[in-house]
C-alpha cells in the first residue's frame, strides 16, 4: 500500500507564490508518474501537471508559465511551486502517484494512490 500526503496550502493574496509538497511513502514501491489535479468548490477535479520518472512533464494551459513541477525521485516527493497565483486557482490540491505493481509472478498492474489534498486560498 502507498501512502500519499500533501503539504503546503494556505491562503495568499493574487499575485503571492505558495510551493506544495507530496510525498509518498510505502515498501517497495515504483512511481512511473506523480501529478497535481485541483479541484474548486462545484467544479469536477482537473488536471494541474504531471511528472514521468523520467522527468517528462505536462501541465494545464491556465498554469503555463507560472506554476513549476518538479520532483525528487530518491525522496519519493512532488513539489509544486505556484506564482503569480489568482484567486481562480482557489481549490483543494490534490496529488496522485501512479505506481508500477507486480501481480502474481509475472504480471503488473498500474495503480492511482491519491492524497487528502491540501487547500488553497488566493485572496482577490
Amino acid at each position: 500500500q502507498v501512502q500519499v500526503a500533501e503539504s503546503g496550502g494556505g491562503l495568499v493574496q493574487a499575485g503571492g507564490s505558495l510551493r506544495l509538497s507530496c510525498v509518498a511513502s510505502g515498501e517497495d514501491i515504483y512511481i512511473s508518474e506523480m501529478g497535481w489535479y485541483r479541484q474548486a468548490p462545484g467544479k469536477e477535479r482537473e488536471l494541474v501537471a504531471t511528472i514521468t520518472s523520467t522527468g517528462t512533464t505536462n501541465q494545464a494551459d491556465s498554469v503555463k508559465g507560472r506554476f513549476t513541477i518538479s520532483s525528487d525521485n530518491a525522496k519519493n516527493t512532488l513539489y509544486l511551486q505556484m506564482n503569480r497565483l489568482k484567486p481562480e486557482g482557489t481549490a483543494v490540491y490534490y496529488c496522485k502517484v501512479r505506481c508500477l505493481e507486480p501481480v502474481g509472478e509475472s504480471d503488473t498492474r498500474y495503480a492511482n494512490y491519491w492524497g487528502q489534498g491540501t487547500q488553497v486560498t488566493v485572496s482577490s
